[in-house]
């Protein structure tokens, strides 16, 4: 009798070892699915499938996309020309869910802990596209309207 419940145990766990987990290939029109690069992933390594940005090299999206960052007010918290203020600066190097475009597409998108809402629901594909080819102009010659490299120095006679 014991032998027979531990062998029903173990066939239990076996079927259950099978069963076939969530996709990590998102539907065709859906937001691209990503792993983001948050620290070691137990098993073997898995090819996703990702979307490319299909405005990445197109000017006028570049141009949109600064007028989104600035109509969605996504400055309020990453500070004018996405310097930082509220939320993290986007003109730093290291990122840390990743640079990429579908890592940014998917930080939009999605949304990130500790702040970042979730744009995906609320945004379309397009627009979100555009954005991330905004974020990813900064700190280039591409840049559109970007920050003045001389600041006006204050001095003693202008603060009184």
């Amino acid at each position: 009798m014991r032998t027979a419940l531990l062998g029903m145990c173990a066939l239990a766990l076996l079927a259950s070892a099978c069963r076939e987990g969530p996709s990590d290939v998102a539907p065709m029109g859906a937001a691209p699915a990503v792993q983001t690069p948050v620290g070691p992933i137990p098993g073997p390594r898995v090819t996703v499938r990702v979307e490319s940005n299909p405005y990445a090299r197109d000017p006028v999206a570049l141009a949109e996309g600064r007028r989104l960052f600035n109509w969605y007010n996504c400055a309020g918290c990453h500070g004018d020309h996405a310097g930082g203020g509220m939320g993290p600066s986007l003109r730093d190097e290291d990122w840390i869910y990743g640079s990429a475009d579908a890592h940014v597409f998917s930080s939009i998108a999605e949304g990130r802990a500790h702040g970042m809402p979730a744009w995906g629901t609320k945004l379309p594909k397009e627009q979100v596209w555009k954005l991330v080819t905004y974020v990813h102009s900064l700190r280039t010659p591409r840049e559109p309207d970007a920050p003045s490299q001389t600041q006006p120095k204050a001095s003693w006679e202008t603060i009184r």
